[in-house]
Order: structure tokens, then C-alpha cells, then sequence
């Protein structure tokens, strides 16, 4: 389990991000149109897996707003943007946001990816959703980084994420 900080105060979550250079755990994500996705849908892609708790906070905000800026010239990257925002509210900020170029996907349906990638709150106000954390794939899943943000209200690490891809 990580142990991180919500606001100064301690929260853990479910076990900790796949190691570097493991194969990346496949999952069942749900996209804006309300259909279900797994890895198979970006192969050949390199992929950030940018998991946060919810695009209505501003931390969530902003890293979806810098990733999408970003990629935007990255034919070969896709960001995916996974939280546990029903579709609707997801689709709701990133058109608001004009948000094109990061995909949104939610947990509404499987809650294993939270437990797969050891990202689900165990503690806190928070308890059941993602913590904030990057994940990055690369065309043929092998995960190259990770980070588990130490607090939930920072950004990650947006230069580390560009050096590896």
C-alpha cells in the first residue's frame, strides 16, 4: 500500500502502481459514449495512464488541461484520463474545457482497475476512488514510469512523463 497525503493528512491506498518493466494489467474502462474499453483499443500507442480522483477539482483540471495541450502534435501517445467521473460529467468538462486530444474513462463499471494498479483510496474522505498517479505505457504495454503523486493536491511530474516517451 502507498501511503500519501490528502491535504497534510495521511491516506493509503489499495497496494502500489506496477513496477517498471512488468506488463501492464489490461482493464475495463467506460468511454463518454458509455462503451467499454480495455488496452487492445490504443495498441500501437504509447499510452499515460493519468489517474486522478475527479476533473472537478482543480488539481485533476489542470493536469488534463497540460496533457491535452501536450499531446496535441503526438499522433503516436494517447493520454487516457481515468477517474471515477461518471461519463456524462467527463464529457461535460472536457467539451467546457476544450479538451480534444486526452481520453476520458471511468470506473463506473469495473472498479478492478483501482485494485489492478493500486491506486484506490483505503482511508479518507476519498475512500473508494483513485489517488493520483501516472502510469506510462509504452506501443506494447510494458509500463516505462510511474509515479504515485505524494500529494493528492499536487501535479505530477510532466517532465519525467515527456523524458520517457
Amino acid at each position: 500500500m502507498a501511503s500519501i497525503t490528502l491535504k497534510g493528512n495521511p491516506v493509503t491506498t489499495v497496494g502500489t502502481l506496477p513496477k517498471t518493466g512488468s506488463k501492464a494489467p489490461d482493464f475495463r474502462l467506460t468511454t463518454v459514449n458509455l462503451t467499454d474499453v480495455g488496452l487492445k483499443d490504443y495498441s500501437g500507442k504509447k499510452k499515460v495512464l493519468n489517474i486522478n480522483p475527479s476533473l472537478d477539482t482543480g488539481t485533476c483540471a489542470t493536469s488534463a488541461r497540460k496533457f491535452n495541450e501536450a499531446v496535441k502534435n503526438r499522433s503516436d501517445v494517447v493520454v487516457l484520463n481515468i477517474s471515477a467521473d461518471l461519463p456524462f460529467a467527463a464529457k461535460r468538462f472536457c467539451e467546457a474545457n476544450g479538451i480534444e486530444n486526452v481520453v476520458p474513462l471511468s470506473m463506473m463499471r469495473d472498479r478492478k482497475f483501482g485494485q489492478d494498479y493500486g491506486v484506490a483510496f483505503t482511508s479518507g474522505p476519498l475512500e473508494g476512488i483513485l489517488s493520483r498517479a501516472v502510469v506510462v505505457l509504452d506501443e506494447n504495454n510494458t509500463v516505462v514510469y510511474t509515479q504515485q503523486v505524494p500529494e493528492t493536491g499536487q501535479e505530477p511530474d510532466y517532465d519525467a512523463v515527456w523524458k520517457v516517451l
